[in-house]
């Protein structure tokens, strides 16, 4: 596929996430996109004659060529949402990125990636509470996210950072920036181990309708967000609904009854849209991320369990692709749903399988 359509099908006025996905389906491909007639593109679902008028004249095809200059010179790789390195825990998420833009070496299908955020206006004790958590995190083998902001964010990469742990900051702009400036020193060393990653092309600044975009990426990224610090406004509770959403786990750090910056944790937890952790060995229990000791014994029960046809048809399927979604297994298998749900249970229970986001199976030794 062309890169230089790619990136102009995100610039095309009027065509957002959703829509860029629906022209690449109906047109057969991303560069059809552009070669197709405009009655035929005012025919699809959401797309009018000022849209299409927009991809006919093509005017998006010379800035997307100067972001391609831009990024080969910055080293920045691009991941269109049908590339195979594509995350694919945002795949799964009908109103992720069609691109995103990413600067590092970090493994972004990683197996086990834990979002952090919090206020900007952290307290000494959500500052040791972060620290706290992040040194408990090395033992889980865990990617951090979060989004390169003063307070718990700034803390979440920094502690990573000292801790050996990778660690990703979501960006609400382009490349060619970092915000806060404050930050730059630390960016720097993310890339090293990390990275940066946003939507927006270069020459985006950080505008305040960015960062709840920005917020949707860590929580599509995460298997599972944690909330520090807040308060009862702020990214950190829009981060926490979105990954809600999505399925994700949602854990939050309680705080003192009547702190501001805590009132956000708390009323998190007292709604039941966040389990209470306080440790990373609390994450670590509630998200069943055992000890290797706990998991080669789930592996030695697979020796001795006979699979049930409709098992060993799943166990084949998710040796053979990898991680799969309920929808696709159903689909390639040509099962009903039932069947598939009812023998997904049995492998599950006894540790052939795992559950990820998203309702996503693996193979627990494949």
């Amino acid at each position: 596929m062309s890169l230089i359509h790619q990136v102009a099908l995100t610039l095309i006025p009027g065509v957002g996430d959703v829509n860029a996905r629906r022209l690449v389906s109906y047109c057969g491909g991303v560069e059809a996109v552009f070669k197709e007639r405009r009655s035929a593109l005012t025919k699809i679902p959401g797309i009018g004659e000022m849209t299409a008028a927009s991809i006919i004249d093509q005017d998006v095809l010379s800035r997307a060529e100067h972001e391609i200059v831009f990024m080969e010179k910055f080293g920045i790789k691009p991941l269109f949402y049908l590339d195979d390195d594509y995350p694919w825990r945002l795949k799964g998420c009908a109103d992720s990125p069609v691109m995103l833009y990413f600067k590092g070496n970090a493994n972004l299908n990683t197996s086990r990636t834990v979002g952090i955020v919090g206020t900007r206006r952290i307290t000494d004790y959500g500052r040791e509470v972060c620290k706290a958590l992040v040194e408990g995190l090395p033992a889980l083998n865990v990617t951090t996210i979060s989004g390169l902001a003063f307070g718990v964010d700034t803390c979440a990469h920094k502690y990573s950072l000292e801790n050996g742990i990778a660690t990703v900051g979501v960006l609400g702009h382009g490349l060619d920036k970092l915000y806060p400036s404050q930050n730059v020193a630390l960016a720097h060393r993310m890339v090293e181990n990390g990275g940066l990653l946003t939507e927006f092309m270069s020459k985006t600044v950080p505008d305040r309708e960015n960062f709840p975009q920005r917020n949707r990426v860590i929580a599509g990224l995460s298997d599972v967000v944690i909330v520090v610090e807040s308060g009862m406004k702020g990214g950190s509770l829009i981060t926490a609904d979105i990954a809600n959403s999505y399925n994700r786990d949602v854990f939050a750090i309680p705080g003192k009854v009547g702190e501001d910056r805590s009132s956000g944790c708390n009323w998190l937890i007292k709604t039941n849209r966040a389990g209470l952790i306080e440790t990373a060995g609390d994450l670590s229990y509630l998200m069943s991320w055992e000890d290797p000791g706990n998991r080669k014994m789930k592996q030695q029960q697979e020796l001795f369990r006979e699979l049930q046809p409709d098992e060993t048809a799943i166990v084949d399927l998710l040796r053979n692709a990898g991680d799969s979604g309920i929808d696709v297994i159903i689909s390639e298998l040509r099962m009903s749903s039932g069947r598939v749900a009812a023998a997904l249970l049995g492998l599950e229970f006894s540790g052939i399988i795992s559950t990820l986001p998203g309702k996503v199976y693996r193979l627990v030794q494949r």
